[in-house]
């Protein structure tokens, strides 16, 4: 009880305060943005064009893995499904989701670290609660099958566990869900130029009010999530305080309840924080209309009112803030410079590599089969490349080297965390703006184009690309590190010099007309003066590095206005669908117009990132149906077709000369949902053929062991009469055509080949073989070889057809593999069978045992 009353308490204090700075600053916010689209902003203009909705009738991925439930402290199987909000849905199994039930949860991986080791893990956890450590391997409800986890860790909410059974599925689910953490953090719009910068201003106005400047790592997710954030800051060294004296039982049990309260006091505190801020928001919503009309008609009087003000503050901070400056600030900007610049800029090098790969590939391989059916195929996949999460991990990973060692206890820089996911977000904008910009040239060039042309077509695109992407990477990364720069100085500055200069602010408060004194903050006013001071030195050191062509930034001089206006009339026109409008459609089937309108919708989704089963993975754990992602060049995308044959699957595997796969053309999986109950059953059919092959796998494997035994002792008992029999079996042989018992001729209809080699051996090499003894067929004999001959009847009428593959594009782990092996134990056991008359009581039931399992299937 005491513990709630604290956290309302300290919620509805924070945001009293966060509500008084919201209304001044969503004024302030307003008042800029119309000045803005009165005077215009000017600046270069980009070149590429940008996709408005990116990832319409999108998801970004799923698949199956292993997943801790905190209920009953067991590992359970999960299917994983992860839409365009980048949310991670887990469901109790792939039929679930497709029957579009509710999830079993949902993760917002806002605020979250991905986290691929047990190590780093409980080095995290050691720091949440004071006076409990933890060590390797000691955490009971930790322990994994295999040594490849992925945790999501957050220093608030709940904790979620996963494991898969190989390491590349483990970098490659780890790659996944670094995206969904990228994507979630970045949770404030760029297109509320109202709402986003009063936010913004009011969460910083309010940490730097409390003592805390600089970058804060928890400034991610929505609105109500960072509001969430900033209440936990101070409301969890009260909790510790609180809570940990109570804490009983063993190490780990206590981390555990404290992850427990931790996470539930978290989403307390978030749904006050959500109703709330949203209370906020809908009343300075309901007063904007007036602003408005007073800010249109006092535009040029609240300019000239602001512009007075500013003179005045300049003359007061202006000698204290270029001291500060050249002392503390000009000795360090061009050394954090060239620490943002190295990784930043090879992270860009490599989208324009990675882009530039992929059209290559798409080239070569329409030289040899070149046709607009084809290129729609290769263009539905290039056209999600800036949303592949694996394939673009290498071009992420060159930024994540970005270190500012040294730096970040003089600047109160928390991690640089801020400005490599900042960066990575970039990275993925630019990707699709040149993905997009390339989609609309070609698509526009191939309308009455003759198909001999496409390669010289897809080159004279690609070169027009390539040069506006140089030009506006160059763009996007002057101003990112400008951007960086500002956010390093700016709160030291700040924080240097508020005690001297907050106590005469007030004083110029006086010098605004009441009417305008919504617009016009002092503090805001304050802080733009000690930005332009420290404004001009950051670019000029930008427009040095520029003029010297360091890593490929142009000068500022060169500017290209309007360069291409017929590209940006392609930029209004619709998205374009390629495996549409060039494949003809032949993706419809059965069931397309179903009335149920959310099975439509799912059938319309597609995915960015496809998964198939890795052929021949031995580490395999039981009733595991964990897919593994292939490799980045292995991973196929919508439409991609793979064969069920193994000899098939493999040769898929190899690369070609031109370095690209083969393209797999057998046995198509679609990744589309089902849209009847027809393939829901087809599913778990499959589901079931493939568990009941794994079992009956099994159980052929022991009772060959068994049957093997038996026929040792066969062999040791026939070999102490073959010298005898031998020659008498010869001439029985030579005189007449001695021909195989019941059972080895029911033998020979499955093996053929090894029961006449084995009948050549017997009458040609009888040292090396045992001889086999024509007796009258005991009681027991005619029912062993009555279920030999049904069991082998089966096999001859109703041979096991290939495993077939679902629609979902997903293969059951163990199918083909189970399927196969089963076959070739069959044709094992009908070999032994033929080798072995004499055999007990228990040999007898286990291949009673075997029949009902192969009867079965």
């Amino acid at each position: 009880s005491n513990l709630m009353a604290s956290s309302h308490s300290r919620t509805g204090e924070l945001m009293g305060e966060f509500g008084r700075l919201y209304e001044q600053q969503y004024a302030v916010a307003l008042f800029n943005k119309m000045r803005f689209d009165l005077e215009g902003g000017g600046g270069p203009q980009n070149q590429l064009l940008h996709r408005k909705v990116p990832l319409k009738n999108k998801s970004i991925f799923s698949g199956a893995l292993f997943q801790y439930l905190e209920e009953n402290k067991k590992w359970r199987n999960r299917f994983l499904f992860i839409p365009d909000s980048y949310n991670i849905n887990y469901y109790e199994n792939k039929q679930a989701h497709d029957r579009g039930l509710h999830p079993k949860g949902t993760i917002n991986c806002a605020g979250y670290r991905v986290l691929t080791s047990m190590e780093e893990y409980l080095e995290l956890l050691n720091t949440s609660l004071p006076g409990v450590k933890a060590k390797v391997g000691s955490s009971s409800f930790l322990k994994c099958a295999t040594q490849f986890p992925l945790i999501l860790w957050h220093p608030y909410a709940r904790h979620y566990y996963f494991y898969v059974v190989t390491e590349k599925e483990q970098q490659k689910w780890s790659a996944v869900f670094q995206d969904c953490v990228r994507h979630t953090n970045n949770g404030l719009s760029e297109e509320c130029k109202v709402q986003t910068p009063a936010f913004t201003d009011a969460v910083r106005l309010y940490r730097q009010a409390h003592g805390h400047y600089g970058t804060w790592d928890m400034m991610c997710g929505t609105p109500p999530q960072i509001l969430a954030n900033l209440v936990m800051e101070t409301l969890l060294p009260e909790m510790r305080d609180l809570i940990t004296p109570k804490l009983k039982g063993k190490m780990h049990e206590r981390q555990r309840n404290w992850m427990l309260i931790s996470d539930a006091v978290y989403g307390l505190v978030q749904s006050q924080t959500q109703a709330q801020y949203e209370a906020v928001v809908q009343s300075c919503e309901a007063g904007r209309p007036p602003l408005e009309t007073t800010i249109r008609t006092d535009m040029d009087q609240i300019i000239t009112s602001k512009e007075h003000v500013t003179s005045k503050i300049r003359a007061l901070v202006l000698p204290k803030a270029e001291k500060l400056l050249k002392v503390s600030i000009q000795p360090y900007i061009s050394s954090i410079l060239d620490a943002l610049m190295e990784p930043t800029s090879r992270g860009f090098f490599e989208v324009k590599d990675l882009f530039f790969r992929e059209l290559v590939d798409m080239s070569k391989n329409l030289l040899n089969d070149g046709n607009k059916e084809k290129l729609g195929e290769h263009m539905d996949k290039i056209s999600m490349l800036a949303f592949h999460p694996v394939k673009m991990q290498s071009c992420y990973e060159k930024v994540e080297t970005l270190s500012l060692e040294g730096l970040q206890q003089r600047f109160d820089v928390s991690s640089p965390s801020v400005f490599v996911q900042r960066a990575q977000i970039l990275m993925r904008e630019q990707m699709d703006d040149a993905v997009y910009t390339f989609e609309q040239l070609l698509h526009k060039s191939l309308e009455g184009q003759e198909q001999e042309d496409l390669s010289k077509t897809i080159q004279g695109c690609q070169d027009r690309v390539i040069k506006k992407f140089d030009y506006d990477s160059s763009t996007v990364r002057k101003k990112f590190f400008r951007e960086a720069l500002l956010q390093i100085f700016i709160p030291y500055m700040l924080k240097q010099l508020s005690p001297s200069c907050s106590a005469e602010l007030p004083s110029f408060q006086e010098l605004i007309f009441e009417d305008f004194s919504r617009f016009i903050l002092v503090e805001n006013i304050f802080e733009e003066v000690v930005l332009h001071t420290v404004m001009k030195d950051i670019m000029l050191a930008v427009k040095e590095a520029a003029v010297q062509r360091r890593h490929n930034l142009y000068r500022d001089s060169i500017v290209l206005t309007d360069s291409d206006p017929n590209l940006l009339l392609l930029g209004e026109n619709p998205p374009i669908d390629w495996a549409e409008e060039y494949g003809g459609g032949q993706e419809e089937v059965d069931g397309e117009n179903t009335g149920d309108p959310e099975v439509q919708k799912r059938r319309r989704v597609k995915q960015v990132v496809s998964m198939i089963q890795i052929e021949g993975n031995a580490s395999v754990l039981p009733n595991e149906s964990s897919l593994e992602v292939p490799a980045v060049d292995d991973i196929p995308e919508e439409g991609t077709e793979v064969r069920s044959d193994t000899s098939l699957s493999q040769k898929s595997e190899k690369q070609v000369s031109n370095g690209t796969k083969e393209d797999v053309k057998k046995n198509a999986v679609d990744d589309k949902p089902p849209t009847n109950r027809s393939v829901l059953k087809e599913e778990e059919s499959t589901t079931e053929r493939s568990l009941q092959g794994t079992e009956i796998k099994s159980a052929i494997d022991c009772a060959i062991q068994e049957i093997e035994k038996a026929v040792q002792e066969e062999e040791h008992e026939a070999r102490t009469q073959k010298t005898a029999e031998s020659s008498s079996l010869k001439e029985e042989t030579a005189a007449e055509d001695v021909k195989p018992t019941s059972s080895c001729e029911e033998g020979a209809r499955i093996n053929p080949a090894d029961t006449n080699k084995d009948t050549t051996s017997s009458t040609e090499k009888p040292s090396d073989s045992p001889v086999l003894e024509v007796e009258a067929v005991t009681s027991s004999e005619q029912q062993e070889n009555h279920i030999t001959a049904s069991t082998q009847e089966s096999h001859t009428e109703n041979p096991i057809a290939p495993s077939q593959h679902d629609n979902s594009g997903f293969q059951s782990p163990t199918n083909e593999a189970a399927e196969e092996e089963q076959q070739g134990g069959k044709k094992e056991l009908s070999f032994h069978l033929c080798m072995v008359q004499k055999k007990d009581v228990f040999v007898l039931c286990i291949i009673n045992m075997i029949n009902q399992c192969i009867f079965l299937t």
